[in-house]
C-alpha cells in the first residue's frame, strides 16, 4: 500500500490575524501567531492550514495544549485537512514546547511520584485498548495482524513491510529449528506463528489482553506455539524456564521507568547464557519527557515512551548492547497505511463506535504519524546478549 505523500506547500505569505468571523479573541489571535511560526494558517486554504468551527478552541489549546488540542477536534471545534502534516509542523516548530506547560508538567509529576504501570494498571491498557475487538484490529492492520511499525526499506505495501520485519526480527535473533523463543508482550501472535512456520521455534508468547490471547490461539492451531495471559512481572519468578531467544516488540512502551530494572532482570533470569534479545521500542530523544496527555487518557493508559539512555542505564549490569536500529520514520508510512485502512472500513463500525470515536482514532494515527516524520519519536531495534556474542554480533542485513 503507497504511503499518502504531503502535497507540497503553496508558498504564499501566512497572515497573522484572525480569519473574519472569529476576531476579536486575543488568545485566537495567539494561535494565529503561533501557528504562523510552523507556517501554518488558520483559516487558510492548504490541506495543512487548520479550520477552526469554534471560537473557543484557542482558549482550550492554549490552557492545555496538547490535551485541549486533541479534545476539541474529537469534538468537532476545529479541522484540518492533512492532520499528519499540520502536526509535523507544529512539533518541527517547536511549538509543544509553548502552549499548555501545565497539562505536561502534571503528566511529569504523576509518573515521577506513582508508578502508574504497576501490576493493578497493568491490564487498564488490554481492556481500554487492546479489547476494543479483533474484528476492528483486523480492518486496520494487515492479515497477520501486527500492530508494530513495518519495515519499509524494500516494502512497496503494508503486507510486504510487516511480513520484513517479521523475517528481520528472526534474521537479527539467528533464529534455529528447535530453538525456544519468548515474546514479552506478544499480542496477537504475529511474531511467535512467523517464527515457528518459517524458522522452526518453539515459542512462548505472553498477553494481558484476553482477547489477543484467545484469538491468537485459534490463529496458531496446530503449531508449538502458547499463549500465557500474564504479567510479565509474575511469569518465570524461579528463573526456571529457559529460552535461546527472547524478543519484546512494541511493549516496552507499557513498562514505564519505575519497573524498567524489573523488566530487564526478569529477561535476563528467563534467558540462555548465550542467547540473544531483541527489544523493539518506540522511543523518545530526552528522558524524562511527560507522555502526551491527550494519548494517555485517550489511547495508551499509563504508557511511558523510553530514552536510549534510560535502555542503556536500566539494561547495566545484565546485557551488553550488541546493536541498536533506528528506522522510526518507517512508523510514519505504517500509520498511514493503518489510517488508510481505517477510514475505508470505517463504514462497518459507525454505528458500533460513533463518530466522536472515528475522530478520535483518525487523529491518534494521523497525529502519531506526524511526530514520526517530524522525527521527535524513534524506533528501536535493541539486540543484547547476556556475556557477548563470540567473536561479536553481525546484523542480518
Amino acid at each position: 500500500m503507497e504511503q499518502a505523500r504531503p502535497r507540497p506547500a503553496v508558498e504564499h505569505p501566512v497572515r497573522a490575524s484572525a480569519p473574519p468571523g472569529l476576531a476579536g479573541s486575543s488568545a485566537l489571535q495567539t494561535v494565529v501567531e503561533l501557528l504562523a511560526e510552523a507556517g501554518v494558517e488558520v483559516g487558510g486554504s492548504r490541506p495543512f492550514d487548520m479550520i477552526i468551527h469554534n471560537p473557543q478552541t484557542a482558549d482550550r489549546v492554549l490552557a492545555r495544549g496538547s490535551l485541549g488540542l486533541g479534545e476539541s477536534y474529537m469534538e468537532g471545534w476545529w479541522d484540518c485537512e492533512r492532520l499528519d502534516e499540520f502536526i509535523c509542523r507544529v512539533l518541527r516548530a517547536r511549538l509543544d514546547e509553548k502552549v499548555g506547560r501545565s497539562a505536561l508538567v502534571l503528566q511529569s509529576v504523576r509518573s515521577r511520584l506513582f508508578n502508574l504501570q504497576n501490576l493493578r494498571r497493568a491490564w487498564k491498557v488490554g481492556e481500554v485498548h487492546y479489547d476494543l475487538g479483533n474484528a476492528f484490529f483486523e480492518a486496520m492492520l494487515d492479515s497477520r495482524m501486527v500492530y508494530t511499525c513495518g519495515y519499509w526499506a524494500e516494502a512497496d505495501s503494508l503486507e510486504q513491510a510487516q511480513a520484513a520485519k517479521l523475517d528481520l526480527i528472526c534474521r537479527k535473533l539467528g533464529l534455529e529449528p528447535g530453538m525456544r523463543l519468548l515474546d514479552i508482550g506478544c499480542g496477537w501472535g504475529s511474531l511467535m506463528k512467523y517464527a515457528a512456520q518459517h524458522y522452526g521455534a518453539h515459542c512462548v508468547g505472553l498477553t494481558i489482553s484476553r482477547e489477543q490471547a484467545a484469538y491468537g490461539a485459534a490463529r496458531c492451531e496446530g503449531l508449538p506455539v502458547e499463549f500465557r495471559l500474564q504479567d510479565y512481572r509474575e511469569f518465570n519468578p524461579d528463573g526456571g524456564e529457559r529460552f535461546e531467544r527472547i524478543a519484546s516488540i512494541g511493549m516496552f512502551e507499557h513498562v514505564g521507568h519505575k519497573n524498567y530494572g524489573d523488566y530487564f532482570e526478569i529477561a535476563r533470569r528467563s534467558l540462555a547464557d548465550d542467547g540473544l534479545f531483541l527489544l523493539h521500542t518506540i522511543g523518545k530523544n530526552l528522558r524524562n519527557c511527560a507522555t502526551d496527555p491527550w494519548i494517555d487518557r485517550y489511547i495508551f493508559p499509563n504508557g511511558a515512551l523510553p530514552s536510549l539512555g534510560q535502555i542503556a542505564d536500566s539494561s547495566e549490569g545484565l546485557f551488553i548492547v550488541e546493536d541498536v536500529h533506528n528506522f522510526g520514520a518507517d512508523y510514519d508510512r505504517t500509520l498511514m497505511a493503518w489510517h488508510e485502512r481505517f477510514e475505508a472500513a470505517w463504514p462497518a463500525f459507525a454505528e458500533t463506535f460513533g463518530e466522536r470515536f472515528h475522530r478520535m482514532w483518525r487523529y491518534y494515527l494521523l497525529a502519531c504519524a506526524g511526530t514520526f516524520r517530524a522525527r521527535t519519536n524513534q524506533l528501536w531495534q535493541v539486540v543484547l546478549s547476556p556475556e557477548g556474542v563470540a567473536g561479536g554480533y553481525r546484523r542480518s542485513s
